[in-house]
């Protein structure tokens, strides 16, 4: 009797001193982060499916899509309601697909796939992702070219959940640079932009997250000299982790949970989701990245344990 697949494929690990990753098959996720036994991530085991979309890839939109309902050029497109419950298409397309492994070290791995043209969007288009680990942390690229004839909208996320130790994310404190954010409506749709200023939403400054409930997207970030943002969440017992995004990510959604279907993963590890584009992109056109036929776009972001 052949031995059962593992629910997220070829587990990949990676090790850097003290530091260990494992990259899974499915959807080029990111299973776990440690660092010297320690988690930094809130992952999941090697025999259980994904959950929450932990440490998924969302290509080639992040985040929600009203009624999975869009247009492009005028034509009226119908994507598949991923998100029934909200009646909403999610997260992209690639993040259930089977990756193949394409280049491999001790410290680091590309794993690579293909998406078909389907109902709701017709374009081909090839997805490389690379992770890399180091002195400091957790360096992931991510490529994306448009395999078919004619230009293509696109835009890439991530969902990792990083945890700083603690059972619950409540007695960290949490610091996210960031001016703006986007309150939402119904199925968890932006409704337009408000400062973060005088609003339960702002962590400007570090503050304990406490009993705040956050589902929003960030924007108008606050960047250094290398043009990166950088989330960080602490423990009061001094351990931290912190989330950087690249110059091509200008929106950051945080996620404390909440709604996460299990009781008991809830507010267990914050999702900290790069995104080049706000939920609903596809149908605003806000952020859209175009792509020509062969053209390539690619982003970087990173985790950094400390």
């Amino acid at each position: 009797m052949a031995e059962a697949l593992s629910p997220s494929g070829e587990q990949i690990e990676l090790r850097a001193g003290d530091q260990r990753v494992v990259v899974v098959g499915v959807g080029a996720g990111i299973r776990s982060y440690e660092v010297a036994g320690e988690p930094v991530f809130d992952g999941y085991p090697a025999d259980a499916m994904c959950d929450g979309a932990r440490g998924q890839h969302l290509v080639p939109w992040p985040n929600r899509v009203r009624d999975g309902r869009w247009s492009w050029n005028g034509r009226d497109l119908q994507l598949a309601l991923t998100e029934p419950d909200q009646h909403n298409a999610i997260h992209g397309l690639v993040r259930w697909l089977g990756w193949s492994v394409v280049d491999r070290a001790d410290d680091a791995v590309t794993l690579t796939c293909t998406s078909w043209p389907q109902p709701g969007y017709p374009w081909p288009f090839d997805v490389s992702v690379s992770h890399h680990l180091g002195d400091s942390g957790l360096t992931v690229t991510t490529s994306v070219i448009n395999r078919g004839p004619s230009p293509a909208p696109v835009a890439a996320g991530h969902h990792p959940y990083l945890s700083a130790g603690t059972p619950l994310i409540d007695d960290c404190s949490l610091n996210v640079p960031a001016e703006t954010y986007l309150p939402t409506g119904e199925q968890q749709i932006p409704t337009g932009r408000a400062a973060v200023a005088s609003s339960p939403y702002d962590f400007r400054t570090p503050r304990r997250v406490g009993d705040t409930q956050i589902d929003n997207t960030y924007t108008d970030l606050v960047r250094d000299e290398r043009g990166r943002c950088a989330v960080e969440l602490s423990a009061p017992t001094g351990r931290a982790v912190s989330l950087w995004v690249g110059p091509d990510y200008d929106y950051v959604e945080i996620f404390t949970g909440d709604s996460l279907p299990d009781p008991a993963r809830r507010r267990r590890g914050l999702g900290v989701e790069p995104m080049t584009a706000p939920p609903n992109a596809l149908a605003t056109g806000e952020s859209l990245i175009v792509l020509g036929p062969e053209e390539r776009w690619s982003g970087e972001w990173g985790i950094q344990p400390r």
